[in-house]
């Protein structure tokens, strides 16, 4: 395992790192922050947040970065590896009195070089829509914290929509807007949509549509993150109650649903190909979910502290063409692991695809992750063969053996679909086949880089459509008909310690749930034991700030990082660092290379 030496080398600030495709530097000069570089003071703040956009100007650099340092916003042109960052010019800048915001988002399918569409959320509630080009603010929602009175923890738009967007508070409640829609002067109304176990949708009543067009109430505490799926059908969200929750957007349906080994859940993301989640959390942990088997498929220990940010690398997936082994299990097997019955406009999900035929060479696939905390360190991690399909000989007879003992089997039986039953146990695939520790999940040679991001798919209008028509036309919405996963168990919150609303105890009796203890759900299908899933090692540790990290963002030509003390950093990708690689390779001190 990597991991830090004893002593000053433990406290030392790495300034470059070394993975098999080479080594990443910190561009000093593309550092970007507060004008004055003065380091801000985050005891009590929200945590600095970045987001990007390009906005296909005529001069080829085209992308836009705004950053939150406490009270402060700002909008600069980003020039990433190729110039030195000009804090003197921030194209706007804004300053909050009474609230600071805590996340923000940009609308890719309306940028222009004239005009770009930015949500930001504060911590008092509301939610702005302005246009940092023309120095303009459009609209604000929930002026009046009539709607939700807590925090906004994430804002998203909804992927491929011009006008609808996602906004998830401390409450635990998510709200769908339309920038079109007003809010109204008075407290919504609401009644029930679709609701299960530890969920329930609801439909804003009014004679006139407004804002809410719907609530979403998702688990106990805090909501700390969602995500969308690479197509934008799914919605992943990880809550304070330690549970991943997995729902189809357009049908309101719960698809899966996980398990954190110990506290609440941070932070949350999708493999390019919407294959794979990871989360991560108060267990110090990374956890890999399947989304075709909805399952624990390894766990990464590297840090020594909450786990604040996940991100997949689409630009490092490795793909490369190997002589062919004889795998364990049938060829339905992998046909049911690697299917997902969508289609995928990127190269490498095709080349992906190639694993399906029994005539063509088998595909090698490295998934590449990387992971902040709180302990001020960034991992990064690769997701590899030997997790994902292990080659086990014997295995016919062992994939049948559910290593996850603790559990009877669940209803239905292996032989469903796993794609469309959330209760099927693995038995048909051989993730469950580990008797003896996996290798180190970096232990592949090195591969072709190839990149693996996936166009969102226009999945806006779907939603918009289905509320203009009512609720009796929702629920046609769904992909698939699903059945309830009954063999999972509700129960309250573990050891968080985050803060749940006032009105969370009317919330919880709304919905249809009965109370477990926390402890059993260990060693079940929604939180395996440690010992009975792989364990997977970071292929890099290294401490890269003095304050907690709070952003990890992977661009193409570099990897963007920051702290709560309003630093933004940004890592040059081997070999893409030109001039300025060459300067801080000339200025770092000696003893930094790792």
């Amino acid at each position: 395992m990597a991991a830090e030496g004893g002593g000053k080398e433990m406290n030392e600030i790495k300034t470059q790192f070394t993975t098999r495709e080479g080594v990443y530097k910190l561009l000093t000069h593309s550092e970007y922050s507060r004008p004055n570089r003065v380091p801000f003071n985050s005891q009590g703040s929200n945590p600095v947040k970045v987001c990007f956009v390009n906005v296909n100007d005529q001069s080829g650099n085209g992308d836009r970065i705004c950053f939150n340092v406490g009270r402060e916003l700002y909008f600069y042109i980003y020039k990433g590896v190729k110039k030195a960052a000009d804090l003197s010019k921030p194209i706007d800048k804004r300053i909050y009195k009474g609230t600071q915001p805590t996340c923000h988002d940009f609308n890719h399918l309306t940028a222009t070089a004239e005009s770009v569409s930015l949500l930001v959320g504060f911590s008092a509630g509301q939610v702005q829509l302005i246009d940092p080009i023309k120095k303009e603010t459009s609209k604000l929602f929930n002026e009046e914290r009539l709607i939700d009175k807590t925090r906004v923890t994430c804002v998203k738009w909804v992927p491929g929509s011009e006008s609808l967007f996602l906004v998830a508070h401390s409450s635990g409640n998510m709200y769908l807007y339309n920038v079109e829609h007003t809010c109204g002067t008075t407290a919504p109304h609401y009644q029930l949509l679709k609701q299960g176990e530890n969920y329930a949708v609801h439909t804003c009543k009014s004679k006139s549509t407004r804002n809410p067009l719907l609530k979403w109430m998702v688990g106990e505490g805090s909501l700390n993150e969602f995500a969308f799926s690479p197509d934008g059908k799914y919605l992943a969200c990880v809550s304070q109650d330690g549970f991943l929750r997995v729902f189809n957007f357009d049908a309101v349906e719960l698809h899966g649903t996980m398990k954190s080994y110990f506290g609440g859940l941070l932070c949350v993301c999708w493999s390019p190909d919407g294959k794979y989640i990871v989360a991560g959390g108060e267990d110090d942990l990374v956890t890999v979910w399947s989304f075709v088997d909805c399952r624990v498929i390894a766990r990464g220990h590297g840090h020594k502290s909450w786990v604040s940010v996940v991100a997949f690398d689409h630009y490092t997936t490795s793909v490369e063409e190997c002589d062919p082994m004889e795998f364990s299990g049938s060829d339905e097997d992998f046909q049911d692991q690697l299917h997902f019955g969508r289609d995928r406009a990127n190269s490498t999900q095709s080349r992906l695809s190639k694993r399906n035929s029994t005539d063509s060479r088998p595909v090698s696939v490295t998934y590449r992750f990387g992971s902040v905390g709180q302990d001020t360190q960034l991992c990064l991690w690769d997701l590899t063969e030997d997790i994902l399909f292990p080659h086990l000989p014997l295995s016919r007879t062992r994939t049948h053996t559910n290593v996850m003992n603790a559990t009877s089997p669940p209803a239905g039986g292996g032989g469903d679909n796993p794609s469309t039953n959330g209760n099927n146990s693995g038995a048909n695939t051989p993730g469950n086949s580990l008797p003896i520790p996996l290798p180190r999940s970096n232990s592949l040679p090195h591969a072709a880089a190839a990149a693996a991001s996936t166009p969102n798919s226009k999945g806006g209008g779907v939603m918009d459509t289905a509320i203009a028509s009512g609720v009796s036309k929702f629920a046609t919405l769904s992909l698939h008909d699903r059945k309830e996963r009954h063999h999972e168990k509700d129960h309250k919150r573990n050891h968080s310690m985050g803060h749940i609303s006032s009105k969370s105890s009317d919330k919880l009796n709304m919905l249809t749930k009965t109370k477990t203890d926390p402890a059993k759900t260990l060693g079940t299908l929604l939180c395996p034991r440690m010992e009975d899933v792989p364990l997977l090692e970071p292929l890099i540790c290294k401490k890269i700030a003095h304050e907690r990290l709070t952003v990890l963002i992977f661009l193409e030509d570099c990897i963007v990082t920051a702290c709560q003390e309003g630093f933004i950093c940004t890592w040059a990708r081997p070999g893409k660092g030109g001039l300025l690689s060459s300067q801080n390779q000339a200025n770092s001190p000696s003893g930094t290379v790792v």
